[in-house]
C-alpha cells in the first residue's frame, strides 16, 4: 500500500545532506580517523566551568529546557551591549537558517549568494523552492562584495547570503566593507550576515552591534570558538521587529536545558575563550607553516582552519584527501570550479596538527615518486 505523497518540493529533492559527517565516514569506510580536522570543532573543548555547570545541571534533563532562553538571552544581551529584543537562540546557526528561509522565501523567490559558500544554507532554500543565484569569488578567494552588490542589485533578490570571515576559504573583509555592503543593498533584500567565526576573526573584522537594519540579520554561534558544536546553540541578531518573526514559527523547546546552561557558562568564562584564541591563532599558524614546507599555499584564515592550495587542480585536491581519509585523517575541501584546487584542514591540537602534516607529507611524497 503507497502512503502519502511527499510535497512535491520535497519529492524532488535528493535525499541528502550538506555535509558528511566523520561517523559515517567511518561507517562506510571502516576506518577509524586519528585526527580529526574536517568539521572546524574545537579541540580545545568547552571551559571547565562549563563542564561543571553542565554536571551539576544533569539530574534535571527530565525538565524541559525555558521555551524563552531567557537567562541566555540575557546573557547575550549584557555581553553584547543591545537589548534582549534584539536576540533569538535557536539550533545552532544551521537550524536559525532554516528558519530564516522559511519565513522569507516562498517557491520561485530568488536568493543571491557565493559559488561554494556554505552549503546548508543551500539546502534550505532549496527545500522551499527558491531559485539560487551564485557570484564566484574574487581573485583573493574572498567572497565577491561587489559581484554580490551587483546580481543583487539586477536580480532583485529575497535573500542575499554573505559569511564574514567565510567559509570554506577562511578570508575575510572589513568591518568598514561589510558596512558599506549593508548600507547599499536594497530594503527589500534581506541581508544575512553569517559571523559564526567572529571570535577567531581579527579586531576591525565584525561591524559594531548598533549596525541595525530592518533587512538585516547577523547569525552567531557557540560550535566554534567556545566548543560547544555538539550543544548546537546558536543566535542571531537584528531589529526588535525582523528578530520577532522567529517566535513564529521556532521550536520553542528545541534548544535544551543544558544546551542553555552550557552556553551561558561558556560565555561568562571569557578568560578560558581567550586562551582558546591564542591556541587557535597558533595552530592556524602551525598549519599554514607546514603546507609552505610541503610547497604547498596556505590562504591567510580568520577562522580556526586553514584553507589550502594545493598548487594543482580538483583531481589532485581530491586525491589527497583520499589518501590522508585512508590514512586515518579526516579533512574537507571545496567542492566547486575555482575553490576545489584547494583542502581545508581544521585547528586541531599540536599532536593532531603534526600527525596530519606528516601523513600529508607522505602522500605528496608518495605521489612524486
Amino acid at each position: 500500500m503507497a502512503g502519502p505523497e511527499l510535497a512535491a518540493i520535497i519529492a524532488n529533492l535528493p535525499a541528502t545532506v550538506p555535509f558528511v559527517g566523520p561517523e559515517v565516514i567511518e561507517r562506510k569506510t571502516g576506518i577509524k580517523f586519528r585526527a580529526r580536522l574536517g568539521a572546524n570543532e574545537s579541540p580545545f573543548g568547552p571551559s571547565p566551568k562549563v563542564i561543571a555547570a553542565i554536571a551539576e545541571a544533569a539530574p534535571d534533563v527530565w525538565t524541559y529546557g525555558d521555551s524563552e532562553n531567557y537567562e541566555l538571552k540575557e546573557a547575550l544581551a549584557r555581553h553584547l551591549g543591545t537589548p534582549m529584543e534584539t536576540i533569538s537562540i535557536g539550533e545552532g546557526i544551521d537550524g536559525l537558517l532554516g528558519l530564516t528561509c522559511r519565513l522569507y522565501l516562498e517557491p520561485g523567490d530568488k536568493i543571491v549568494t557565493s559559488l561554494g559558500a556554505y552549503p546548508t544554507f543551500n539546502y534550505h532554500v532549496a527545500a522551499q523552492g527558491a531559485e539560487r543565484v551564485t557570484v564566484p569569488y574574487d581573485e583573493k578567494d574572498r567572497e565577491s562584495l561587489s559581484g554580490l552588490l551587483d546580481t543583487v542589485l539586477g536580480v532583485k533578490p529575497k535573500i542575499v547570503y554573505l559569511a564574514n570571515p567565510d567559509n570554506p576559504m577562511g578570508t575575510w573583509w572589513s568591518a568598514n566593507e561589510i558596512t558599506r555592503f549593508v548600507e547599499a543593498i536594497p530594503d527589500d533584500t534581506l541581508i544575512i550576515l553569517d559571523e559564526a567565526y567572529g571570535e577567531t576573526a581579527p579586531a576591525g573584522t565584525l561591524p559594531p552591534i548598533t549596525l541595525m537594519r530592518p533587512n538585516l540579520l547577523r547569525y552567531r554561534t557557540f560550535s566554534k570558538a567556545y566548543g560547544l558544536a555538539g550543544m548546537r546553540v546558536g543566535y542571531a541578531i537584528g531589529t526588535p521587529q525582523t528578530i520577532s518573526g522567529f517566535d513564529r514559527i521556532r521550536n520553542h523547546f528545541g534548544v535544551t536545558k543544558l544546551s542553555q546552561i552550557a552556553a551561558t557558562a561558556a560565555l561568562a568564562d571569557q578568560d578560558y575563550l581567550a586562551r582558546t584564541l591564542t591556541s587557535i591563532a597558533a595552530g592556524r599558524d602551525d598549519i599554514a607553516s607546514r603546507a609552505k614546507g610541503l610547497g604547498l599555499e596556505p590562504i591567510p584564515s580568520a577562522t580556526n582552519f586553514v584553507a589550502i592550495d594545493c598548487g594543482a587542480d580538483d583531481t589532485y585536491a581530491t586525491m589527497l584527501l583520499n589518501e590522508m581519509q585512508a590514512r586515518g585523517i579526516f579533512i574537507r575541501k571545496p567542492a566547486v570550479p575555482g575553490l576545489n584546487r584547494c583542502i581545508r584542514m581544521s585547528v586541531g591540537t599540536p599532536k593532531d596538527i603534526g600527525l596530519a602534516c606528516d601523513v600529508l607529507e607522505d602522500v605528496i611524497k608518495g605521489t612524486s615518486s
